[in-house]
């Protein structure tokens, strides 16, 4: 048995190595992964009988249709946030900022960082962080800010983001069985510390750096058609938010109600093919995300295979912390294991642990606020982020340095969330 486990953590520790340096992604580590402990651990190829746990049948084809909520949410959300590019809403709140800004380089930093917080909270993806990083990082520059301040205002903002958007919430539903009212519940407690701390980052540096240099100009916003974009219009992409945290409502239908409510406000001059190409398009910006979630729900259906976790579960319960002083610890010194597709990554192997930690004792609603907490590290920090690859390249920005100097504060950010957390959980 001891054997076992620990050739199955040597696998682990192998793929995240492979990971890390980025010698295999992880689309394909873990789906093999996934298959390699299940041999290790005995697990059948196939069986005749319905109820026994196979590779085959519970592992990949189970296993890829586990997390079909989660990608269901996902394509809604990528469908909306294209329909908020294509009616114009996103360069007018972008524009309307500006405006707003004038030559203030603090300012401006600020506004940027607050309005590109609330598009992404309305979607997010790759696509959304070049959309609105083309936008907003040129002006920061001509400002006065620096590239790394101009870095960090998008990847911040892409941190806050993720946490308000519903359509990753689902993930955490799948995976831990909770509700969506559950995790609204908790949503703040790891907000609040990030937007703080991260509005600190932002100042900090500023000053570290100096003020600006002159002022700038932009064009007025129109829809993808040429069509102004009415003021009132700009509070769609607020309503799916709205709808899940005020009225309990689903992810699903939140995003479709908002969708709508966009297309209503906005009215583009073809409103069914804004819909239509919307969603094509969507789906295209999150292909890797779709075939990433079904990597980790064959991961997750592999560790809680019976014989799996029988290798498994001894060895996180010796390392499962039974105390709010230990669950504060824990999370906070081992939160840098979100990076790199870690341990504590939730798109990568942290899904698959969560999932032990509640087999092993640990809460659902415990487990999940720590990973919706350590995930403020990977959102701003991790140098495997496509969103930070990107930016660091636009901005011609060191991806190290901005890791260097985005760590300290995320690890003071998930300090501050498991500190609050600690108390409603235990």
């Amino acid at each position: 048995m001891w054997v076992q486990a620990i050739g199955i953590l040597i696998v682990f520790l192998v793929f995240v190595g492979l990971m890390m340096t980025r010698k295999i992604p992880a689309i394909l580590a873990l789906p093999l992964m996934a298959i390699l402990f299940a041999i290790i651990a005995g697990v059948p190829w196939n069986s005749n009988n319905p109820d026994t746990t196979s590779i085959a049948k519970t592992i990949l084809a189970s296993g890829s249709m586990r997390l079909s909520g989660a990608i269901a949410g996902l394509v809604f959300g990528a469908w909306f946030g294209q329909i908020l590019n294509k009616v114009g809403i996103t360069k007018s709140i972008i524009r309307k900022a500006a405006e707003l800004a004038g030559d203030k380089p603090m300012l401006i930093a600020i506004l940027f960082f607050v309005t590109a917080s609330i598009i992404f909270s309305a979607a997010g993806g790759l696509g959304m962080v070049i959309l609105v990083g083309t936008i907003v990082i040129p002006i920061m520059l001509t400002a006065g800010i620096s590239q790394f301040v101009a870095s960090i205002v998008v990847l911040s903002a892409v941190g806050v983001g993720a946490l308000f958007n519903v359509s990753n919430w689902a993930v955490y539903v799948d995976v831990l069985g909770l509700s969506v009212e559950q995790i609204a519940d908790y949503t703040m407690v790891a907000a609040l510390p990030l937007i703080v701390l991260s509005l600190a980052m932002i100042v900090f540096y500023i000053r570290k750096d100096g003020k600006g240099r002159r002022a700038w100009a932009m064009p007025a916003a129109t829809g993808g058609d040429g069509k102004k974009v009415p003021t009132y219009a700009l509070i769609s992409p607020l309503v799916p938010v709205i709808l899940v945290f005020a009225f309990k409502i689903d992810i699903v239908p939140a995003v479709i109600i908002g969708a709508l409510v966009t297309i209503l406000l906005a009215w583009p001059k073809r409103p069914i093919h804004v819909l239509s190409s919307a969603l094509i398009e969507g789906i295209q910006d999150v292909a890797g995300a779709m075939a990433l979630m079904i990597g980790i729900g064959i991961l997750l259906n592999s560790v809680m295979a019976p014989q799996v976790s029988a290798l498994i579960s001894p060895l996180i319960e010796a390392v499962l912390p039974g105390n709010p002083i230990m669950y504060i610890l824990f999370f906070t010194i081992l939160s840098p294991l979100a990076i790199y597709r870690g341990p504590l990554n939730v798109w990568g192997l942290g899904s698959g642990i969560a999932a032990l930690f509640v087999t092993a004792g640990m809460t659902p609603v415990a487990a999940m606020l720590a990973l919706r907490v350590v995930s403020n590290v990977q959102a701003v920090s991790d140098p495997t982020n496509s969103h930070n690859v990107w930016v660091s390249d636009f901005t011609k920005t060191d991806i190290n340095e901005i890791l260097k100097k985005t760590l300290p504060w995320m690890m003071v950010a998930v300090l501050i969330s498991m500190v609050i957390g600690a108390f409603m959980v235990f």
